[in-house]
């Protein structure tokens, strides 16, 4: 916005009469503070999915994110108290969840629960969110093939803060479990079950350099590291 700014201010010093016909230097500066107005104007989108089952494991599960990948995510059991983390979508994943949120309409009068009889899967509610507009869609079990990819997104993104959590947790309070946590990624990885896993290279980096975890600890992370760069 600065940059436009100064760059009407260049033209209108740069503008000569016999150089620029009548009106030419003023419309160049008529132009940027519409465009300045146009982007300011944008309204951010923002999209959340909820998932509650009680016992399981999160019985509450809460990811919301904006159009610019800032997000937040939040697991826990229904009695405790919220405690959301936030973390930073890559543009692909960001992009691709609105694009699926726009299939289904923003979730404006849809209805998305197959209305057949199957267990209790969790109620699930996508809500998108822009400019004082909001909309909901809830369901159990679906059908449509865009709302259960969004839905994997979203866990497969629930994923691998699960595995941040408890890897942060072991960190500190027992590294001994960390191994077999780290092999639970590695076949996650395999599965292609994980999201934007390089949101865990922060926590594999603090376990790969410390000499104080087990050896084994330490080369998976490793491994899981070099894989992460690899798949880049």
């Amino acid at each position: 916005m600065e940059i436009l700014r100064q760059e009407c201010s260049i033209k209108r010093r740069a503008s000569l009469p016999f150089l620029l016909p009548a009106g030419a230097a003023a419309v160049g500066c008529l132009v940027s503070p519409l465009l300045l107005s146009a982007q300011s104007a944008s309204p951010v989108a923002r999209l959340s999915y909820t998932k509650v089952l009680k016992g399981s494991v999160p019985e509450y599960l809460a990811i919301t994110v904006d159009t610019s990948g800032e997000a937040a995510y939040e697991g826990r059991k229904l009695d405790e108290p919220p405690s959301p983390r936030s973390l930073k979508l890559s543009p692909e994943t960001t992009r691709r969840l609105f694009q699926l949120a726009e299939t289904l309409g923003n979730f404006q009068a849809i209805d998305l629960e197959s209305h057949r009889k199957v267990a209790n899967l969790g109620l699930k509610t996508f809500t998108f969110e822009r400019d004082g507009e909001k909309h909901q869609a809830e369901f159990n079990y679906t059908q449509r093939r865009e709302a259960q990819e969004l839905t994997d997104l979203f866990e497969k993104i629930a994923t691998v803060e699960q595995h941040i959590v408890f890897l942060e947790y072991a960190v500190k309070y027992d590294p001994l479990s960390l191994p077999r946590e780290l092999m639970l990624i590695q076949i996650d990885l395999d599965k292609r079950a994980l999201v934007d896993p390089e949101l865990m290279v922060p926590v594999l980096e603090k376990i790969a350099r410390n000499p104080r975890f087990l050896h084994l600890a330490q080369t998976r992370a490793q491994n899981i590291l070099e894989r992460l760069q690899n798949n880049k």
